[in-house]
């Protein structure tokens, strides 16, 4: 089947809605042949192109094949139509660049921001609740004190009291609330801060490797400093998950971005992009330094035999290859990007276990 022919303006559901209804199927019974009919499309697309079954693929291919992602979906049909291979390499670099992407982290950020300002200023109206009822539960007190011996006053006492007690109440449930409110705010830093790491291989992930982009951009830029991205790929790492398993294929991510962290230096940021595509950011350098940096820990991890521990095996040498690009201004953070990710390609097609400049 052409992949051209899988892909239109309008989902596969409503095409499925337009065939002549012979059967008089009802409308549950199409939605039912459109998801069947969608899904098998989605498997045939996986297996045609060779791609890993991930979630971030499957959310891609999901959204161009249904017509959700119609800039997706066009980009997919030119590739095709140009004889281009559709691999995991080529789909990555346009997810990292999709625009919606990055708008949707815009639009998360924005909506936690917002949050968090809302839950500050309820903080704030409960203390001041606070602190206006506990000075009108002091006056009353003394008034009940100084009322407390007249009998024509025992109704006013009683009804007093009563206030008394019902302010105390409500002052204890603010407090309840605020230590509540603590707690939410907390329990929000945390997810924030649990959705920008990696959960493989704890590394900081693509959404706090975007921030951080922006901000070493700007940074930079003000201290007059230069700034160098540099993507890397592991080298035939289809072949260790084929003879390994995924789980030694996980492994040796792990490994390879504890290389990064312990090897690449306090100012540099190292991110894992995705699959098995790390990111770095070289604040204070230049590209060729840069270059010679990522270099070295290419050595040194080209030097070390990783073994599988489920079977005592070797996996062999695990290389990298990488290619390196500065970052000239803070808005050819996108350009530099693009270097970067040219000069990893050419360091592919040109042996691999190298790094290139871009």
């Amino acid at each position: 089947m052409a992949f051209s022919t899988g892909f239109s303006r309008t989902s596969r559901a409503t095409r499925i809605r337009d065939k002549p209804d012979r059967r008089a199927h009802t409308t549950g019974t199409r939605a039912k042949a459109a998801r069947t009919e969608l899904l098998d499309d989605i498997g045939a697309f996986f297996a045609r192109h060779d791609l890993e079954v991930t979630a971030p693929n499957m959310a891609a291919v999901c959204g161009a094949l249904s017509g959700s992602s119609p800039e997706l979906a066009s980009a997919l049909v030119q590739r095709e139509a140009c004889g281009e291979p559709i691999d995991q390499r080529w789909l990555d670099t346009v997810l990292r660049n999709d625009p919606d992407g990055n708008a949707r982290i815009a639009a998360l950020e924005q909506l936690s921001e917002k949050l968090e300002y809302a839950l500050t200023r309820f903080a704030q109206t409960a203390r001041d609740a606070q602190t206006e009822t506990s000075d009108h539960r002091g006056a009353i007190g003394d008034q009940i004190e100084a009322l407390a011996g007249p009998q024509e006053f025992a109704q006013v006492i009683d009804l007093s009291r009563a206030m008394l007690s019902r302010i105390e109440q409500i002052e204890a449930a603010m407090a309840r609330s605020e230590l509540e409110i603590y707690r939410l705010r907390e329990s929000l830093a945390r997810a924030r801060s649990e959705a920008d790491v990696d959960h493989l291989t704890r590394l900081p992930n693509r959404r706090a490797f975007e921030r951080q982009l922006v901000a070493a951009a700007i940074e930079a830029r003000d201290k007059g400093e230069p700034l160098s991205i540099a993507f890397c790929d592991v080298d035939h790492f289809k072949q260790v998950n084929d003879r390994h398993g995924h789980a030694a294929g996980d492994r040796v991510l792990c490994a390879l971005a504890a290389s990064f962290r312990e090897m690449a230096g306090d100012h540099c940021f190292t991110a894992r992009h995705g699959g098995e595509e790390f990111v770095l950011l070289f604040s204070g350098l230049a590209k060729e330094a840069a270059k010679g940096r990522l270099d070295a820990i290419r050595r040194a991890q080209a030097g070390r035999i990783l073994m599988n521990r489920d079977t005592g095996q070797p996996f062999g040498r695990i290389t990298f290859s990488g290619g390196v690009a500065q970052v000239d201004d803070d808005a050819d953070t996108r350009a530099a990007l693009a270097r970067a990710d040219a000069a990893l390609y050419r360091a592919k097609q040109q042996g691999r276990n190298r790094i290139e400049l871009g």
